[in-house]
């Protein structure tokens, strides 16, 4: 029975990657003179990067069986707070910018938390529904509704992080490689601490146990309240680690700038193998889940699809994966009730 397992989450990891190579050929077929760059490859890999930072965050609010409706907010409102500390208090220093806007985020993630966990709110859809709008209020309010540009600002050392590549010609390669994404190389980092973490830690088997089997996570003596309000302090944090990181692939700080941040970052979780019902869910599927996102828009946008058919293409795409998902829990249902009887 084990085996069986573990032969099914392979096919269902197998499955996401085919699904990506397919999706690449398809674009470099019908794109050939367009997709298959490297500069755009590279292009891709900087585009997910703020994606795949916020989906490691609601990959964990996931597996508990929650969800974080606040991340998009989040992630803008930490990119607003650095942009109102350089503009108004001429703060430059990037190791202080960077705490501070991390230290906004991650507090929004804990009262995220705290309100689900100490009020006892029937789901995170409410607490965190509302705290995306107040932290969308917020960030409009501290930039009164204006853009605000980091070129010439002095902070190019925090812009480096979003916006610059490194090897830059290696390898032998074309003078002209681009290079690659230091934001996608943060991401890697990110993501084996994130599998360290959930694999070999007991927090992090703790969250798994919240979400799959909660009954059992009670019997056991674990603090579901502090590992859920952890959770959401985390989801925070890294959209947080998000908005860092979009500093200097936007090169500005706008309000209205993460609208499809939230689906998004569902939508790679899903289709990379997590589930609404919880205990699911690996953060390199998650990685797989925000590449095929990524490369579903960049496609789109080298296509010239305007802005309504790519919302009309990436919200079919989130009702898939949640099609998929609602049949595979039925599926492992009905397979758990054959094997009782």
């Amino acid at each position: 029975m084990k085996k069986n397992s573990k032969v099914k989450e392979l096919l269902e990891k197998l499955g996401t990657v085919v699904a990506l190579l397919i999706l690449i050929a398809v674009f470099c077929i019908a794109m050939p003179d367009k997709f298959p760059r490297i500069a755009n490859i590279m292009n891709i890999l900087k585009q997910a990067s703020i994606n795949c930072l916020i989906a490691s965050g609601m990959l964990c609010a996931l597996i508990t069986a929650g969800i974080d409706l606040s991340v998009g907010s989040n992630c803008v409102l930490c990119t607003c707070t650095i942009g109102v500390l350089v503009q108004n208090f001429g703060i430059t220093n990037p190791v202080l910018l960077a705490v501070c806007g991390l230290a906004v985020s991650t507090f929004a993630g804990f009262i995220n938390g705290t309100l689900l966990t100490r009020l006892d709110l029937p789901h995170p859809f409410v607490s965190t529904m509302g705290m995306k709008n107040v932290l969308l209020g917020v960030a409009l309010v501290i930039t009164g509704s204006k853009s605000i540009g980091f070129t010439g600002k002095g902070v190019d050392s925090l812009m480096w992080v979003g916006g610059s590549s490194i090897l830059k010609g290696f390898f032998g390669l074309s003078p002209k490689f681009p290079g690659i994404p230091v934001s996608f190389i943060l991401v890697i980092v990110v993501f084996i601490i994130f599998d360290i973490f959930l694999k070999k830690t007991a927090l992090g088997r703790q969250i798994y146990c919240c979400g799959g089997n909660p009954e059992a996570a009670r019997l056991s003596g674990i603090p579901s309240k502090n590992v859920l309000t952890f959770v959401y302090a985390l989801s925070g944090f890294m959209a947080g680690m998000a908005g860092v990181v979009s500093v200097g692939r936007l090169a500005s700080a706008n309000a209205n700038a993460g609208t499809t941040y939230d689906n998004d970052a569902i939508a790679a979780c899903i289709v990379g193998g997590a589930s609404f019902t919880g205990g699911k869910g690996t953060i390199w599927g998650t990685l797989i889940g925000a590449m095929i996102m990524a490369v579903i828009r960049n496609g789109l946008n080298l296509a010239g699809a305007s802005n309504d058919i790519q919302y009309i293409v990436i919200g079919a795409v989130i009702i898939l994966a949640v099609t998929i998902d609602v049949t595979r829990n039925k599926m492992e249902a009905k397979a758990r009730k054959m094997a009782a009887q």
